[in-house]
């Protein structure tokens, strides 16, 4: 059984389609997975095997009556617990929402149901999202498949914890400062962050509204390049509910002027150092681009740790204005990620209307400066984060005799969300420890097509996903 649930998601869906598969059996075999591992990773927070089933056996039927059907018929695929499937629970780990079930299905979820996927559960988040790990009061903490004393990130934990070990085929997750790309390099499996508005983000709590809006997105989460494009394929498009929407097609780069993008490159920030696996993580897919037959050179662009700083007057500072009111008078529930949040928040000074209206102005400076650069070079390779999967409760690691701290680690990834860039991870390498190791391949905004593109190529010749033990063992 195992060996169907570590399938593409675009192969179990050909299987379907050639009658080689059921949609019954193949969701069983998930549910099977589910039982399993879920006790020692706790990535999903409930799962409907009724439900499940109930789907499969309508995609059987389907495919029993030659029925046209769409590109995910009859794959399961998992949501992050922030994102609304109607008569399923959307609690964003936090007691303040617990109990609280989705009434309609997110825009998103809808295609994904239009498309053929089976929605088999949802998964864990830390407490409203504000954490690169997984843990809450709600639920208790997600462990990484590949190393459960260690945390698969977050805030999309549960979905990269679910996917690696073959609990689900794929799924989504979103993402304000990284909440994808940790979790997929941490678990070893693909993600992509789009441009706000790409993929509606209504449906989300919180909601996708005012810096929510401008740094936060919902993007898919799989095991190969591959289902990253269907899945975004599928749930791209505009939507009114999200205020960053754009009519944008889809427009896949033809192969001949794919090889004429100018791919830059860089190890490290210059500010925080990475560990010497993720230097070569990026130096490995530098080379395999170069032997695709990309022009891949260093260059780093100015301006990106005054992005870094820029991201964090949103989504720290102005994050933590939106949620404080809801938080006041609830200390007992709150957890401790996010209490420690909020004492980071707390600790610098709130904005006035200056401020706020000079750190929007200071963004939109800083976007221009930066893609001026990116002329040159459409695409960036780099580190995803400074380390692997940490160890739960760890705060800071040394790394070239330098310390470097919690909030310090996933600047890699804020960058792109200030600026408003697709994002996608692939895994690569791995630790000293056996850990997994992706590299990040950012664009301009609405590329992500070629983001996608080059990212195949960096799987192709770098390997791409590999099990972890756990799922191989079941």
């Amino acid at each position: 059984m195992r060996e169907l649930t570590l399938l593409p998601a675009v192969e179990m869906a050909r299987r379907i389609r050639q009658k080689k598969l059921s949609a019954v059996e193949l969701v069983e075999a998930h549910l099977k997975q589910i039982e399993t591992l879920n006790p020692s990773l706790n990535a999903f927070v409930q799962v409907n095997p009724e439900s499940a089933l109930a789907q499969a056996r309508i995609a059987d039927a389907a495919m029993a009556h030659e029925e046209n059907v769409g590109s995910l018929h009859g794959v399961p695929i998992s949501i992050k617990s922030a994102i609304d499937v109607s008569g399923m629970l959307c609690e964003a780990g936090t007691r303040l929402r617990a109990g609280h079930v989705a009434a309609q299905d997110a825009p998103l979820v809808a295609r994904l149901r239009n498309a053929g996927a089976i929605i088999l559960g949802m998964t864990n988040t830390p407490e409203l999202l504000m954490a690169w790990e997984t843990d809450n009061l709600l639920y208790g903490r997600t462990n990484n498949p590949w190393d459960v004393s260690r945390t698969p990130g977050g805030s999309s934990g549960g979905e990269a914890a679910a996917i690696a070990s073959g609990c689900s085929a794929g799924g989504v997750g979103s993402d304000g400062g990284g909440s994808i790309r940790v979790p997929a390099h941490f678990s070893g499996i693909c993600g992509l962050k789009p441009t706000p508005g790409r993929i509606p983000a209504s449906g989300h709590f919180p909601s996708s509204v005012g810096p929510f809006a401008l740094t936060g997105v919902v993007g898919p989460m799989a095991r190969t390049v591959a289902d990253l494009k269907v899945l975004f394929e599928v749930m791209q498009g505009p939507d009114d509910g999200d205020p960053s929407a754009a009519p944008v097609p889809v427009r896949w780069p033809l192969e001949e002027n794919l090889r004429n993008i100018r791919i830059g490159y860089f190890e490290d920030d210059g500010r925080t150092p990475v560990t010497p696996e993720t230097r070569a993580a990026v130096q490995s897919a530098a080379m395999g681009l170069r032997n695709a037959g990309f022009e891949v050179e260093p260059f780093c662009p100015d301006g990106l740790e005054l992005a870094r700083q820029v991201w964090w007057q949103f989504f720290g500072i102005t994050g933590g204005m939106l949620l404080g009111p809801m938080l006041r008078g609830h200390q007992s529930d709150v957890s401790p990620l996010l209490k420690q949040f909020s004492g980071w928040v707390a600790a610098e000074p709130t904005h006035t209307a200056q401020t706020l209206l000079d750190m929007w102005m200071q963004r939109d400076m800083l976007r221009q400066q930066i893609f001026k650069q990116m002329r040159d070079y459409p695409i960036l390779l780099c580190p995803v984060a400074s380390i692997p999967a940490f160890r739960h409760g760890e705060r800071a690691w040394e790394i070239e005799g330098r310390e470097v701290k919690y909030l310090d680690a996933w600047s890699y990834c804020e960058w792109f969300n200030l600026l408003g860039s697709p994002a996608a991870v692939v895994p690569i390498g791995q630790s000293q420890e056996g850990l997994p190791i992706g590299v990040q391949i950012a664009g301009r905004p609405w590329d992500e097509e070629l983001v996608l593109s080059v990212a195949a190529i960096v799987e192709e010749q770098c390997g791409g996903f590999r099990a972890p033990p756990m799922a191989l063992d079941v």
